[in-house]
C-alpha cells in the first residue's frame, strides 16, 4: 500500500511557536540511525514515536502497524508534522484513533482499517524519506490553526515495506510532532475521512481486466461552516480514477493511486462546501483472478477513502463517513 503525502506545506508563525525544518538543525542533532538515514531530536513541546526496526525481505511487499500511545502529559495542538523513513519504506500513514486497537508496541500485518474504521482519524502521512506538513497559520482572524491530540492518545502508524533488491533491508520510522506553546489561542482542526465498505470488484486478467467503482455522498454537518484547507483520496494499486464533488463541482480529482496529489488551501479563502454534501468515488481495474473486496491488504483487497482537515474542530473532534452514513 502506498499512501499519500497529505496537507499543506505553508509558512510556520515567525514567533516563538516555529521549530527549524529537520534540514536546518545543527549537525549535532542529526544521526545515523540504524538504516542509515537521519535520526530526528523529539521537540521540546510535543512527542516523537520511532517504531521498531523492521527487517525487510528481498521482494516483501507489506503493510504493517505499530501501535502506539503518545507520550504527551497534557493536551497539544500540533502545528507541525515531521518523519523521517529509511531504505525500505514505501510510505506511511499516521492514523489517531479513539480507544487502543492493540496493545502499545504491538506491530501486527493486520491493520484493521476496514474493519475497526469507525474513529480511526487519519492525521499525516508521508511517501518521501524525510517530509513534513504545517497547518495553516492563520484562520483568518488571526489565530493559528492546530490539530488536537489528546493525553496519552492512542494511535498507529500504517507502514509499508517494499523491498526490490537482493538483500535484506533493516528499517523503521521515526515521527515527530511539534506543538504550539501552551499559552498559544489556536483554532482546532480535524480530519474528515470517508470509507467505502462496498467494494467488489470481480475478477479479471491482465489482457481483459474487471472494471467497477464505488461512490458515496456524505451530509457535512451544517451548524456551522467547516473550513477545508486540504482533500485527497485513498486507494490501493487497483484504483485508476478517484475524484470528489461539492453538488456538481469537482473539487479534487486524481487518475494516480501512487501519487494522488492534494487539493489545497493553505490561506484563507478556505473551501467551504456551498451544497452542505460531499460525494466521493473511486473506480478500479482488477487484473487479477479473484475478486477484489474492501481490506487492509495491498494485494488481495482495495480502499476508498476521501481524506480533507477542515476547522473549526470544537475539543479536536472530526467527522467520519461510512459509504453515504454520517457516523459522527
Amino acid at each position: 500500500m502506498r499512501s499519500v503525502a497529505f496537507v499543506l506545506l505553508t509558512p510556520l508563525l515567525a514567533c516563538s511557536a516555529s521549530v527549524p525544518p529537520v534540514d536546518q538543525l545543527p549537525p549535532d542533532a542529526q544521526t545515523a540511525d540504524d538504516g542509515g538515514g537521519v535520526s530526528m531530536v523529539p521537540p521540546a513541546r510535543g512527542f516523537q514515536v520511532m517504531s521498531p526496526t523492521i527487517d525487510i525481505a528481498p521482494g516483501d511487499d507489506k503493510t504493517y502497524c505499530f501501535y502506539f500511545r503518545t507520550s504527551n502529559t497534557d493536551e497539544l495542538s500540533i502545528q507541525r508534522w515531521a518523519s523521517h523513513m529509511d531504505t525500505g519504506i514505501h510510505d506511511v500513514v499516521l492514523y489517531l484513533t479513539p480507544t487502543p486497537y492493540q496493545p502499545a508496541g504491538m506491530m501486527p500485518t493486520d491493520c484493521a482499517i476496514a474493519t475497526n474504521g469507525s474513529g480511526t482519524a487519519w492525521s499525516y502521512a508521508a511517501q518521501t524519506a524525510d517530509a513534513e506538513v504545517s497547518l495553516p497559520d492563520s484562520d483568518g482572524n488571526g489565530h493559528p490553526v492546530g490539530q488536537v491530540v489528546k493525553t496519552s492518545q492512542p494511535g498507529f502508524l500504517q507502514i509499508h515495506v517494499v523491498n526490490t533488491t537482493t538483500g535484506m533491508l533493516h528499517a523503521g520510522v521515526m515521527l515527530n510532532a511539534y506543538a504550539y506553546p501552551a499559552d498559544v489561542q489556536v483554532t482546532p482542526a480535524a480530519p474528515f475521512v470517508t470509507l467505502n465498505m462496498g467494494i467488489m470488484i470481480k475478477p479479471g486478467s491482465t489482457a481483459n481486466p474487471s472494471m467497477g467503482m464505488v461512490n458515496g455522498t456524505c451530509q457535512i454537518p451544517s451548524d456551522q461552516p467547516l473550513h477545508f484547507f486540504g482533500i485527497t483520496t485513498y486507494t490501493h494499486k487497483q484504483g485508476t480514477h478517484t475524484f470528489v464533488k461539492d453538488g456538481p463541482t469537482t473539487v479534487f480529482d486524481s487518475s494516480s493511486w501512487e501519487h494522488p496529489g492534494t487539493a489545497r488551501w493553505p490561506a484563507p479563502p478556505f473551501y467551504t462546501f456551498s451544497g452542505n454534501t460531499l460525494t466521493y468515488q473511486c473506480e478500479y481495474l482488477n487484473r487479477n483472478s479473484y475478486t477484489l473486496y474492501t481490506g487492509d491488504s495491498v494485494t488481495m483487497q482495495e480502499m476508498c477513502m476521501a481524506i480533507g482537515f477542515f476547522f473549526p474542530a470544537p475539543g479536536g473532534a472530526g467527522h467520519f463517513c461510512a459509504d453515504s452514513t454520517m457516523l459522527y
